[in-house]
Formats: C-alpha cells, sequence, structure tokens
C-alpha cells in the first residue's frame, strides 16, 4: 500500500452516523459526521511488538513507577508501589453493582506481568499488550511513527462500511455457530465458558468489512480525544473530522482528578448482562494514568500533505459509510 505504514489499511473516509439513541446514554444522540482519509493497524498492538518498542527505546510505562503522592493524598505509602487494576473473577455470582468484587489494585502488575508477580505474557506473545496508560500508547505510537486514531476515526473504521449497524458484523447477534469477537460467553464475573474470559491472541476472530480485526470486545483501545458527551453538532451542517472536548473538561469531578481520554470497542469482559458494550457505538472514559488488563490500543496515520503542485482528490462524500 504506497504512502501508508507497512501493513496498515488504508481507509478513504466518507460520512457515517456515529454514535447510537438505543444503548447507554453516553452514546447518544446519534449524529451525522464526515472523516478525512486515514491509515489504520488492521489490530491492537501484541506484547510482541511492545517488546520490540521497549528493548529499543528503554520505555517504563506507568504501571512500572511509582504513584505520585500528591494525586492520592492520604493513601498508605505501601499503595503507592508501582501497580495496575487486575480483573478477577468471582467464586459465585455477586451483584454487579459492585465493580471492586472482581477488579483489585495489584502490586507488580504491569504489561510484562499481566496478572501481577510470578506471571508473564511467555506464551502470550500475540495477545494485545494491556496495563498501558495513554502516555504509553503515545509513546509507543510516536517511536512506530504513526499516531492513536480519533474517536471519530475508531468509530468509523469498526463499523466496517455498514452504516448504523449495531454490531461490527450487521444487526443481529451473534449466534452458536459463528464466533463473531471476544466478549464475556458464560456468567459473569465468575464463570466464563471454555476459550473466553482473557484477551485472545489477535486476529482470532473473523474481521470487519474493511478487514479490521477485534475491533468488538478483546482489549478496550484508547482514541486521542478528551472524554465529553456527544452533542448533535452545529445542526446545519456535518462536521468533518470532529474532535472531542477539552482536558480540564474531561474530568469527573466525582473521582480523583485526572483526566480522561475516550476508548472503544469494549473488551472480553463485556457481558449481554452486564455490559454490552462490544459494539462500534460504544464508549468509556478512561483515566488517562490508568492502565488495566482489559485496556490496549491500535495505531492510526494521517494521509500525506499533497506535495506542492500535486493535486489531490476531491472529497465528493461517496465514501464507503
Amino acid at each position: 500500500m504506497p504512502g501508508g505504514p507497512e501493513g496498515f489499511v488504508r481507509l478513504d473516509g466518507g460520512e457515517f452516523t456515529m454514535g447510537s439513541d438505543g444503548h447507554y446514554q453516553e452514546e447518544a444522540p446519534a449524529h451525522r459526521v464526515r472523516v478525512g482519509g486515514f491509515w489504520i493497524s488492521p489490530a491492537a498492538v501484541t506484547n510482541r511488538e511492545f517488546a520490540d518498542f521497549v528493548r529499543a527505546t528503554g520505555y517504563r510505562t506507568v504501571a512500572e513507577r511509582p504513584l505520585d503522592p500528591e494525586m492520592f493524598p492520604g493513601a498508605p505509602a505501601e499503595n503507592l508501589v508501582p501497580g495496575s487494576m487486575v480483573f478477577t473473577g468471582t467464586p459465585g455470582p455477586v451483584d454487579l453493582l459492585h465493580l471492586s468484587q472482581w477488579w483489585a489494585w495489584t502490586p507488580g502488575a504491569n504489561w510484562r506481568r499481566p496478572f501481577g508477580p510470578g506471571t508473564s505474557i511467555g506464551n502470550r506473545a500475540d495477545h494485545p499488550v494491556v496495563h498501558v496508560a495513554y502516555e504509553d500508547a503515545e509513546a509507543y505510537a510516536g517511536w512506530a511513527g504513526c499516531r492513536l486514531p480519533t474517536e471519530a476515526e475508531w468509530e468509523y473504521a469498526a463499523r466496517g462500511g455498514l452504516e448504523g449497524a449495531q454490531f461490527t458484523w450487521g444487526d443481529d447477534p451473534e449466534d452458536a455457530y459463528t464466533p463473531r469477537a471476544n466478549y464475556w460467553h458464560g456468567d459473569f464475573p465468575w464463570r466464563a465458558q471454555r476459550g473466553y474470559g482473557s484477551t485472545a491472541p489477535v486476529r482470532s476472530f473473523p474481521p470487519n468489512g474493511f478487514g479490521l480485526y477485534d475491533m468488538a470486545g478483546n482489549v478496550w483501545e484508547w482514541t486521542s480525544d478528551w472524554y465529553r458527551q456527544h452533542d448533535a453538532g452545529p445542526g446545519c451542517c456535518v462536521p468533518r473530522d470532529p474532535r472531542g472536548g477539552e482536558r480540564n473538561a474531561s474530568v469527573d469531578p466525582g473521582q480523583v482528578p485526572v483526566p480522561r481520554k475516550v476508548i472503544k470497542g469494549g473488551s472480553f469482559l463485556c457481558a449481554d448482562n452486564y455490559c454490552q458494550r462490544y459494539r462500534p457505538a460504544a464508549r468509556r472514559p478512561q483515566m488517562i494514568d490508568t492502565g488495566m488488563s482489559h485496556v490496549g490500543f491500535r495505531c492510526a496515520a494521517s494521509f500525506p500533505e499533497p506535495r506542492a503542485g500535486v493535486a489531490s482528490a476531491p472529497d465528493t462524500g461517496l465514501g464507503p459509510g
């Protein structure tokens, strides 16, 4: 694919309906947007690829560094050690209102040790890298000569040319005979069916219409947009390449005052009885300093600017989607 990063998929962009009026509040209102052309990686960055970056640069992720006491006033010193948030299944059915029953701050957990001390990625080289905070994803992207996708780009890519479809593969839910994505199959959060309940190697499930893998499930993926509620746009026109809100406005006043970026796509923890967010319209805010065992990323790249004296093709608005 001349002109783009090796292995990336070229998307020429177009107009599509972003968001959803039929699911979670943060996805509404559904609204028309237009994105320009861009390149996007067909799969999330893997442990093998991230290890190459670390070997080349000596980079240490946020989860491998001690916590800043000023960000967590009153926290005991023993809690300010390097670590990350790890999912641990419960021994049986629980009240799904209390996330603390299956999420735990785990000292020593990071991308190399995804379940904490004593664990490794030795047999998970092709799984998506996890426990990466936003700056970790940005650092990798800069090293690789790419960037993180915007929320609009990510959702356009996830839809695979299916205008308004509920899932990346269409409107019909997955059936028992055709696995479509790595989301929770079984009784959440305590009993997953065989082959589910954790990350899977990238490309384990069929790609969408654009040839992109795991745009539903496996891991949530960072985008470059600061989180804000959707709005309906200016009304007079379809916005082109919309971006998120402002850094300061992305902070949740009811939580630790850390800015939040939009993450997309859902993860292996999305369950139909709890969190049906393995859909293109789904979105969540994620604090930029927090890695978790179900958050990763993929890269994107912009089309090069036209050279002087070289005309670019006009945007007809007739692109896929």
